[in-house]
């Protein structure tokens, strides 16, 4: 076996030196990119406001209309949606760049060209060829006394600016927050995409699902002049009922039509599958029947049906529609890191980034349909910014014992004031605190093992800074 790594003496290959040497001269370079990016004002310091990206993509030859958008905001389900969409596009023999938010591992995974994260040098290629005109949109900015280009503005242009280099004959952003004045909504998305619409982020989007929703409305507006897309088409899953009558008044006052689920097409039918779940689908071409979906509840199985009538609204025109063929091939490809996913065995561990309520019940009748543990332990770390008990009202029916943590964000809540939250929804003795991640997961496992069950299993969630901590620290590194 050591012929494979060395050159007979115990030396390494000359070409594996100079693999490794290549290798760390790209970390390095990626490094010094993303420190750029990360002296910007981050993602939790929002500017409501799209002229500076736009400034931005018109001086890069308007790099924002390179391609036909479809856009997918909401408040769960978007990232899960946006990559399905983009691999049942990729099986219709097209091209796609999709730009999705956060990232779990490496900000490359942000930024992915035919189903893949794009590669570091030309991550760094293209930031390092817009920088300059990035510096003109600062100082024009910083002359009528404005922030300069935020963090996610930034990676809105370099997105945009990857696809054009390579180029790509769609382009499907997952909206950061909000829609209306989200970086990405300079693009005039030909289909928009809403996800379940829920309470998060409250404190830019508004403390009500009426006002949430119509600050998400805002992705129908055109901001191209003359639009690529003057008639967009609007892609709805199924709503609360104050969301659905904003979103109706709002695609309504812009005379844009609303294709809703459960009315204009639906998902007929849903079984449980080998690491994963067969559905049928009703979409308003055809019904697309017994189609694999690799990721499991019934929550993927909506976001399925919301990306079949996506594409299809999409393909419409087209002279080669969507067929059973190109959906089945386009699903069965489909993988959503960090969301329901079984990372390890002896004993199970999944992880999701469950960060919210609504996502957090929709977790808890995940677990119990496609888990079948009888013992589980749920591994919790959050942010401080979070409706903490919220996500605790609804996951403290599945845990026999919560062993709470903290993430290594600057924004985590401490794991004394988790602990003291989860003791007002179950006995102390069901509350352990680790000071780290790592001692929670060591934790875990040993309880895990240590109980007599069958069927133990182990939950991490809380936060997608959560799930990318305990992927790294279970080995699972960046495999996308």
């Amino acid at each position: 076996m050591s012929s494979d790594v060395t050159n007979g003496d115990g030396e390494p290959r000359e070409d594996d030196t100079d693999a490794t040497a290549s290798s760390t001269e790209s970390r390095a370079e990626l490094a010094r990119v993303y420190a750029l990016l990360l002296a910007r004002a981050g993602e939790t310091q929002v500017e409501l406001r799209l002229d500076a990206t736009r400034r931005a993509c018109e001086l890069l030859g308007d790099i924002h209309a390179a391609a036909p958008t479809i856009t997918v905001t909401g408040t769960n389900g978007k990232t899960s949606t946006a990559r399905m969409i983009d691999s049942l596009i990729t099986a219709h023999e097209l091209r796609v760049g999709r730009f999705t938010s956060p990232h779990l591992h490496s900000v490359t995974e942000r930024i992915s060209v035919d189903g893949a994260p794009v590669s570091v040098e030309t991550f760094v290629r293209i930031h390092d060829e817009i920088a300059p005109y990035l510096d003109i949109v600062d100082a024009q900015l910083e002359s009528e006394g404005r922030p300069k280009l935020t963090y996610f503005e930034a990676l809105t242009v370099l997105a945009f600016a990857v696809f054009a280099d390579a180029p790509v004959d769609v382009v499907v952003t997952e909206v950061g927050m909000g829609g209306q004045w989200d970086s990405t909504n300079v693009a005039d998305a030909q289909v928009c995409v809403f996800t379940k619409i829920g309470l998060d982020h409250q404190a830019f989007l508004g403390d009500t699902i009426e006002e949430i929703a119509a600050t998400k409305a805002g992705v129908l507006d055109r901001s191209v002049d003359p639009s690529p897309a003057p008639e967009p088409v609007a892609v709805t899953a199924v709503q609360d009922e104050e969301a659905q009558i904003v979103l109706e008044a709002e695609a309504d006052r812009r005379e844009v039509e609303l294709v809703t689920e459960e009315r204009d097409f639906r998902l007929l039918d849903r079984r449980r599958a080998v690491d994963g779940q067969l559905i049928t689908v009703q979409g308003r071409r055809d019904v697309y029947a017994d189609v694999f979906v690799p990721l499991h509840g019934i929550h993927q199985a909506h976001n399925a049906a919301v990306a079949v009538m996506a594409v299809e609204t999409f393909l419409g025109a087209e002279d080669r529609p969507l067929d059973q063929e190109t959906v089945a091939e386009g699903l069965a490809r489909v993988t959503s890191p960090g969301r329901a996913e079984l990372v390890r065995t002896g004993p199970s561990v999944v992880v999701d980034g469950a960060h919210n309520p609504d996502a957090a019940h929709v977790l808890a009748e995940t677990l119990d349909e496609a888990f079948d543990f009888d013992y589980v332990v749920v591994v919790l770390a959050m942010l401080a910014d979070k409706d903490i008990h919220g996500v605790l009202e609804e996951l403290h029916r599945s845990a026999d014992v919560f062993v709470v943590s903290e993430t290594l964000s600057a924004r985590a809540l401490s794991a004394e004031t988790l602990a003291e939250a989860a003791r007002e929804w179950v006995d102390e003795d069901s509350v352990i605190v680790a000071a780290d991640l790592n001692a929670a997961l060591m934790k875990a496992i040993d309880l895990a093992n240590g109980v007599a069950a069958k069927s133990p299993g182990i939950l991490v969630t809380g936060s997608l800074y959560t799930v990318a901590e305990a992927r790294l620290l279970l080995g699972k590194g960046e495999d996308q």
